[in-house]
């Protein structure tokens, strides 16, 4: 056991996914002895979970690394740990051209962390993680993994716990690092899908769903530290259940996790548009305490785009998803993300993804420029086309969805929500709450301002407020507490 008064920090960059494997991190931690702390400057070791999706994303990984390396200087910090997917897909190149980390460590490492922090500590050596492609980890088929998981690290699962299982069920490896009313909650890990521009199934792997027991297990915990919504993620929710031999196990799913005692809502992340079925559409709208929220992978609307990209769809089959939806929740909020610039992408093009987002109405886009990453087989296509104008439509494309998604806002105000209470004012001083309706997802779909007066009834973070939209500002909500 480490002694009591070591300390470790936890700094987690990327996405939620990101989250949830700091917070395993840190019940592994917690249960061998080490104290959690907020600040990186208060802890004898800063463990860095970094991001390595896109170049913007890998370098704020570095730029977290070499601030928390300058707290050695004089500090209390003595180490600087590397992990996270940055450090699984670089591992010792990473190492070799950044000294300033103490160690690079791969998704392996996980289960033995505190082991190599120990060790770094006593000034040991720990061998910096050797990348490899981790879809090589698993069988190809989905049905045959299941025997093999045991034998590969998964993150965010919470796999071989530390001591005996409990007769009850299974056992939760996890520890809050925030206090906010909602959190993520992993049910896959990996991606089978072979998207020319993506890197993330070479670094993360095959797909592999959580059993049902382990997902509501976990539910279950986070419930009683107060958590109101689940935001259930993975790189591709609509798989789930595929290597379990069961494709409709997600809207089994569900209705379980939305009975949960404490869990008012259930919000769904990463829908692949090619597997999403009549049966999950039905589930998603249908079942009371899953949030009308649908995060689809568009990516781009043309079809010469998609094929290059190794992706189904068009334009036509797009906005007859979009529309199916909407029969049946009119309110849902629909997102997604969109790639400009890709290898051989022509004006034609970006019309027709521009004609996509103006009749489609979503909620809320990303637009990101196409950058090429290592490894990808995007990387090695024909037709690279030039930075200015990659960057030019990122900005005329940006430009329109700022546009269509205020509006489509604005056709929110005179609705009645109902919204998750995030942050209150402070108890002495005056100011709005800010919130999320079902429709709003986390950290990047904008937020619901509840204007608030002597009259309104003192509220708490967690708690659901049920409010008329009086007005917008850009993707974000103004409502009055009814």
């Amino acid at each position: 056991m480490t002694p009591p008064d070591k300390s470790v920090a936890l700094v987690t960059l990327g996405c939620t996914r990101n989250e949830v494997d700091s917070e395993e991190l840190a019940g592994r931690l917690l249960a061998e002895g080490w104290r959690l702390v907020d600040d990186a400057a208060d802890a004898d070791v800063a463990v860095v979970n970094t991001c390595g999706f896109v170049e913007q994303a890998k370098k704020d990984s570095i730029d977290a690394l070499l601030e928390a390396s300058d707290l050695k200087q004089g500090g209390r910090t003595r180490a600087v740990v590397a992990v996270g997917c940055l450090a699984e897909r670089y591992g010792s190149e990473l190492a070799s051209e950044l000294p300033e980390a103490d160690a690079v460590l791969g998704f392996d490492s996980y289960r033995d962390m505190s082991t190599h922090l120990r060790t770094i500590l006593a000034g040991g050596h720990v061998p910096s993680h050797t990348p490899g492609d981790r879809r090589r980890l698993l069988p190809l088929s989905p049905a045959a993994r299941r025997d093999e998981v045991g034998h590969v690290a998964m993150p965010g699962f919470g796999d071989e716990p530390t001591g005996p299982v409990p007769p009850t069920g299974p056992r939760v490896i996890r520890a809050r690092l925030d206090g906010r009313p909602w959190a993520p909650l992993k049910i896959a890990s990996g991606c089978d899908r072979r998207c020319t521009f993506c890197a993330i199934p070479m670094f993360r792997g095959a797909f592999v769903s959580r059993r049902p027991d382990e997902v509501l297990a976990e539910a279950r915990w986070l419930a009683e530290r107060g958590v109101k919504e689940v935001f259930l993620v993975s790189e591709n929710s609509t798989s789930y259940g595929k290597d379990l031999g069961d494709l409709g196990l997600l809207e089994k799913l569900l209705p379980e996790l939305a009975a949960v005692e404490g869990i008012e809502r259930v919000r769904v992340s990463y829908l692949q548009p090619a597997e999403i079925r009549p049966g999950l559409l039905a589930a998603m709208a249908d079942t009371p305490g899953v949030a009308p929220y649908y995060d689809i992978s568009f990516q781009h609307a043309s079809e010469p785009v998609l094929r290059a990209m190794r992706r189904f769809g068009s334009r036509p089959a797009f906005l007859d998803l979009v529309q199916r939806v909407r029969e049946r929740s009119p309110e849902a909020g629909i997102r997604c993300n969109v790639i400009v610039g890709f290898p051989g992408e022509t004006e034609a093009d970006v019309d027709e993804l521009e004609a996509f987002l103006s009749e489609s109405r979503l909620d809320v886009v990303g637009v990101f420029g196409y950058s090429d990453e290592d490894g990808t087989e995007a990387a090695g296509l024909p037709g690279k086309l030039a930075e200015p104008i990659i960057a030019e439509r990122l900005d005329r494309v940006s430009r329109l969805v700022e546009e269509l998604n205020a509006q489509r806002a604005e056709e929110r105000v005179g609705d009645v929500v109902d919204v998750l209470v995030e942050e209150v004012p402070d108890a002495f001083g005056d100011g709005d709450l800010v919130g999320r309706t079902g429709f709003q997802g986390p950290d990047v779909d904008g937020v619901t301002i509840l204007r608030i007066d002597a009259s309104t009834p003192a509220l708490k973070v967690g708690d659901i407020v049920t409010a008329t939209v009086v007005e917008s500002e850009g993707v974000d909500l103004v409502a009055v507490p009814r």
